[in-house]
């Protein structure tokens, strides 16, 4: 048998696989929960500082708002889940928004919502990593001047975790998720069961408090929108299961489905009841302290080895969730490179069977924006949300024209798609119905989002991914 030679790269990602190991590279949903849930489910662990970050402008007495528009954000993530669950059943071969547009709105809408998905992952990356070095230096502030450094190092380590393989990585990955997990379930448990009983506190001495000393602004439809949007961040990650179907054992498509929902009740329960507990202890929002470090400590203690516990694998699913992007840019980039609008590079399997090439490029990419912004969240995530909404908006939009042509289709009749092939379907109206809700409320939350943070560098994806669709298409005529 042959026998590949050692070298560096055999210590630090492991040894060369064969291209028939590839079968055996896929995994559960134990494991897909880790791999593409991470980031939505750790988006929980700051949404809630975008909604009260909005709502103080309007002063303290309006912070109780934020239950409700929780609520709302809850009833979004659920047309969302039903939209993607039928997604992935429609489009198995993996590639979520992208093919969905491809399919049915043309290569225009499609290749905005390539450029928007891509670029969404490389800011999952940067918004996640920076997220998890503030959670760190919430505890320990002595850190604070070190996070660039902290943050461009986690990066480097995500790069080279991902380089062995989805399996591997996935398994390696999975103990700080269900870790995460297990403390923000059992912390909302304690939370709740403090507030029965009357013993739970009130948050103290919170530190440089967001837009303190300002003049207070009135609570209008639009601040609302504002305080909704911000919130729409837990949301961001909800669309990962559908572009990495591939990752999944068979059935496939069944197996991702299931993942999907159960990611979605866990964010659901996570969101509303850090949320409740949020306003039944008084969490303020600041520069200095997160509201989830708020949260732990006043349920805990400040000294209690749980607080720190519950930070320290808060801080680790959230450089987790950069995992989330680990797994499913370069296999997007892939599906553009195998469509010619992208580098054929980004096609080649490297010795572990991954897409080498895309994971060193977003691992470049992510580190260059950590080091501009100073791995600062709040600058990171007008960025952020704006091109996960337009993917949801456009992926949204197109399942529902598919429904649309499914109800004018005769019994029997079929049209063949590139992806997938239509048929009749005599639920579409409702299907219609789901598809364009989430549509309309993902085009809200994007133009919201573009608007309100435009001068705060949401101008950079306003202008960015219209400005990456040209070279795509350049890059296609030259292939061509």
């Amino acid at each position: 048998d042959y026998k590949p030679r050692r070298d560096l790269s055999h210590y630090l990602i492991g040894r060369a696989l064969s291209t028939d190991d590839a079968a055996h590279q896929t995994i559960g949903k134990v494991i897909g929960l880790a791999v593409f849930a991470s980031d939505a489910l750790s988006s929980s662990a700051y949404a809630i500082d975008e909604i009260l970050i909005v709502l103080i402008m309007a002063g303290t007495g309006f912070l109780s708002l934020s239950i409700p528009i929780a609520l709302a954000i809850i009833i979004l993530l659920a047309i969302l889940t039903i939209s993607y669950e039928q997604t992935i059943h429609t489009y198995p071969g993996g590639g979520g928004a992208y093919i969905v547009a491809r399919d049915n709105l043309g290569e225009g809408p499609a290749q905005t919502a390539g450029a928007a998905l891509l670029t969404d992952y490389i800011l999952t990356v940067a918004v996640s990593i920076s997220s998890g070095v503030a959670q760190l230096t919430s505890a320990f502030p002595i850190l604070y001047p070190w996070r660039v450094v902290i943050a461009v190092f986690l990066i480097l380590f995500m790069v080279i975790m991902n380089l062995r393989g989805v399996k591997e990585s996935g398994r390696i990955f999975a103990v700080p998720t269900y870790l995460f997990l297990g403390m923000v379930l059992f912390t909302i448990g304690m939370g709740f069961f403090q507030y029965i009983n009357g013993s739970l506190g009130r948050v103290v001495d919170v530190k440089e408090v967001a837009h303190m000393g300002e003049a207070l602004q009135p609570l209008t439809i639009f601040l609302i929108l504002r305080a909704f949007a911000g919130g729409c961040t837990a949301l961001t990650g909800v669309e990962a299961i559908s572009n990495g179907i591939t990752a999944f054992k068979e059935p496939r498509s069944k197996n991702a489905g299931t993942t999907l929902i159960w990611m979605s009740f866990i964010l659901g329960i996570n969101l509303f009841g850090l949320t409740y507990l949020a306003n039944k202890i008084g969490v303020l929002p600041s520069h200095l302290e997160t509201g989830f470090s708020q949260i732990g400590r006043t349920i805990y203690g400040i000294g209690n080895p749980l607080y720190l516990i519950l930070l320290g694998s808060t801080t680790l699913i959230l450089i987790m969730a950069a995992n989330t992007a680990f797994a499913d840019f370069p296999r997007l980039a892939a599906l553009h490179a195998g469509d010619s609008f992208l580098p054929r590079q980004l096609t080649f399997r490297g010795s572990r069977l991954v897409f080498s090439n895309g994971i060193i490029a977003l691992g470049s990419v992510a580190a260059i924006l950590v080091v501009l912004f100073g791995a600062k969240t709040n600058a990171l995530i007008p960025l952020y949300a704006i091109g996960v909404y337009l993917s949801f908006t456009l992926s949204q939009f197109g399942m529902a024209v598919r429904w649309w042509q499914c109800g004018h289709l005769k019994e029997g009749e079929e049209i063949v798609q590139q992806g997938s092939t239509l048929r009749y379907e005599p639920k579409w109206k409702a299907k219609l119905v789901v598809n364009g809700l989430g549509s309309l409320a993902s085009a809200i939350v994007m133009l919201v989002f573009s608007y309100t943070k435009f001068r705060e560098g949401a101008w950079v994806i306003v202008i960015l991914i219209p400005a990456l669709v040209t070279p795509l298409f350049s890059i296609h005529r030259h292939y061509k």
